[in-house]
């Protein structure tokens, strides 16, 4: 390449010069002669500056190709930092099952343009079966292989499925180094058995759809669910305790379509839902206690259309609504204290038309009272 450059320049300057010379020539009088040497010199400029010209476009072109090579060589050991990464979630120690999550959370800070990839592994693997009871092996039938029960037990699985959980928290607060707050997380179906997501930024879309929360406690306290799409449709709360205290949903949509609340305890306890709507069709509340005490509900929609309360209780005193609406249209009171003792509603509609059986402890509140 450079010599073949250096031919091209000799051979182009020698043609310059030719012409040069040959226009001086024909303008040349015998008073003012032809002087070479400022043909010459005006041959050396013009090379010097295209050899400058050609320099810089070479060294342009070879940064380039260096950068290019550098960028493909980067690109295929984050490949295999991926491949290894998912080996070790797929191995059958948990030791080394443990050091993949880490090694997967590093690839996830290190690739950008794949970030959401490694999170979406780290998600399925929680989605994955699961039996959090060690004595849950022991119960198949006579004849019947572990491998044909929905989830065999695995020794230090639980540990695994936690750090999982606490390595994506930590990368969800606000002062976190790298931020995965934009990213979108899918636990469709997955088996919680204790965590803590509190505190957490949730920028994007996130799904909890058909998940269960079940024997131990979930921590959301202090989450912010803002400016996407929060899904807890079919979700079953059934033993343990989940916490949203002081959560924020705003401007988001959030989803418990369907939801079961059976055993255990839920805590909307302060929470805030601003703007944005909040969906508890057809949910069932059917054992256990579910609160809403300080819960704030403004500027948006709630909705508790056809929702069965039997059994367990429901509580939304001194709860707030306020600039929108409130429909309990359709919903069903059977059994269950339902508690609206002290609870706000202004500036606002709440709709209780076609109701089954009626709420307990209305305190000062009618739904006469309530703008129906």
């Amino acid at each position: 390449m450079g010599l073949l450059a250096l031919l091209v320049t000799l051979a182009v300057g020698s043609g310059i010069y030719e012409f040069l010379h040959g226009l001086a020539s024909k303008e040349a009088s015998p008073e003012n002669p032809v002087a070479a040497h400022e043909v010459v010199r005006t041959v050396l400029a013009t090379l010097t500056f295209a050899g400058a010209v050609l320099a810089g476009v070479y060294a342009y072109r070879k940064q380039r190709l260096a950068e290019s090579d550098a960028h493909r060589a980067d690109e295929q050991l984050l490949a295999e930092r991926f491949t290894t990464s998912a080996e070790q979630l797929g191995h059958d120690q948990a030791a080394v099952r443990l050091a993949g999550v880490y090694a997967m959370a590093r690839l996830a800070d290190d690739w950008i343009e794949q970030r959401q990839v490694c999170v979406d592994v780290l998600c399925a693997y929680l989605r994955m079966p699961y039996e959090p009871n060690p004595e849950a092996a022991s119960t198949a039938s006579e004849g019947e292989s572990l491998s044909s029960t929905p989830a065999a037990y695995k020794e230090g699985e639980r540990e695994v499925r936690l750090t999982i959980i606490r390595t994506i928290r930590s990368h969800l607060q606000p002062e976190a180094p790298t931020s995965w707050s934009a990213c979108n997380f899918d636990f469709t179906r997955a088996t919680f058995d204790g965590g803590y997501l509190q505190g957490s930024l949730f920028q994007g879309t996130v799904s909890f759809g058909g998940a269960e929360f079940s024997g131990r406690s979930f921590y959301f306290g202090g989450a912010d669910f803002s400016a996407g799409r929060v899904y807890f449709g079919g979700a079953n709360f059934s033993g343990g305790r989940v916490d949203f205290r002081g959560a924020k949903f705003s401007g988001a949509s959030v989803d418990f379509t369907g939801a079961k609340f059976s055993r255990g305890s839920v805590y909307f306890g302060g929470a805030k839902f601003s703007g944005g709507s909040v969906d508890f069709t057809g949910a069932k509340f059917s054992g256990g206690t579910v609160t809403f005490i300080d819960a704030e509900f403004s500027g948006g929609t709630v909705t508790f259309i056809g929702a069965k309360f039997s059994r367990g209780s429901v509580d939304f005193s001194g709860a707030k609504f306020s600039a929108g609406s409130v429909d309990f249209s359709r919903a069903k009171f059977s059994g269950s204290p339902v508690t609206f003792i002290d609870a706000v509603y202004s500036g606002g509609t709440v709709d209780f038309e076609d109701v089954t059986g009626a709420p307990q402890n209305w305190g000062p509140f009618r739904p006469t009272d309530a703008g129906r």
